[in-house]
């Protein structure tokens, strides 16, 4: 397993009954989370004076419960850092926080992968699909990449750019595009557009332009088989990572052999990524990640 663990201002403390007790800075917050089936391990002191919890609803969705925890930090987030990214935290409607600590294990990679590739006087460029609120962005960025920057949400490349400016990153040369990915992908192959690194985050389920209700199971195939198009003819690396149950690392790294290793050689790496908890020593999984190197 790929663990996390350089993280000073996040801190998994706790994990039970369903749910993550988790340090944001000095925000402690309680979320559900499906991978915690274990049950009467609530050992932590903060269980008991978290600053806000997340109610999942029957009826799908769920809303927040605020207990210790200021107005403008609701309205207006705050920051957190990682190594030199900085990241703009708040609770969103769907439990979600606009940061995924466990990515920071891939964030370290892209950051060494293109570091290295810009001191033997390689230009590198990006494209990160379902880009969300940017933290992929951030690190390829800072480690001297250009990035396009695709996700289908305004509101959520909006909150990449401020969290990019948080980073000082703002005049990085990062390009956000709002836009369906898959037509991004069938557009830039027409326009004849290549990438040396290809960074992709799809969610389990979405809609098509249309409106069409898709499953990653079904498309990640022909999703990646498009990537492939875009892909230059001295790549660095792809990295791909699935929050999908039913979509393990082993998968996702066969298709990447399928895809790039076939045709570029290199190597395929696929594990689950995990975040470490405080109270008990353990790590919990939280997601799966391949990643194919040309070296």
């Amino acid at each position: 397993m790929w663990k996390s663990i350089d993280w000073k201002d996040y801190e998994l403390l706790d994990t039970s009954d369903g749910e993550r007790l988790e340090r944001w800075g000095n925000v402690i917050l309680v979320r559900p989370d499906p991978q915690v089936i274990w049950h009467g391990r609530k050992e932590h002191p903060l269980w008991k004076n978290y600053s806000a919890r997340y109610h999942r609803s029957s009826k799908g969705g769920g809303s927040w419960e605020f207990k210790n925890i200021k107005q403008n930090l609701l309205d207006e987030g705050w920051d957190i850092s990682y190594k030199s990214l900085k990241f703009r935290v708040r609770p969103t409607g769907f439990k979600h926080t606009g940061v995924f600590p466990e990515q920071a294990v891939n964030w370290d990679f892209a950051m060494d992968k293109i570091r290295n590739a810009k001191e033997s006087g390689k230009d590198i460029s990006v494209l990160n699909l379902f880009a969300y609120t940017g933290g992929a962005t951030l690190a390829c960025a800072s480690a001297g990449a250009s990035v396009c920057h695709v996700d289908a949400s305004k509101g959520m490349v909006a909150w990449a750019k401020e969290t990019a400016a948080a980073s000082g990153l703002k005049e990085a040369p990062i390009r956000y595009i709002v836009d369906d990915c898959k037509k991004f992908l069938e557009r830039e192959i027409r326009r004849g557009h290549k990438y040396d690194v290809l960074i992709m985050d799809p969610p389990s389920y979405g809609r098509g332009p249309s409106g069409e209700l898709w499953r990653l199971e079904d498309d990640v195939d022909s999703l990646i088989g498009l990537c492939s198009q875009v892909i230059s003819d001295d790549p660095l690396f792809v990295l791909v990572n699935s929050y999908t149950t039913g979509l393990s690392a082993s998968t996702v790294g066969y298709l990447l052999e399928l895809h790039f290793a076939s045709r570029f050689g290199g190597k395929v790496f696929a594990e689950e990524i995990g975040i470490p908890v405080t109270t008990t020593g353990g790590t919990l999984p939280s997601g799966a990640s391949a990643r194919w190197i040309k070296e």
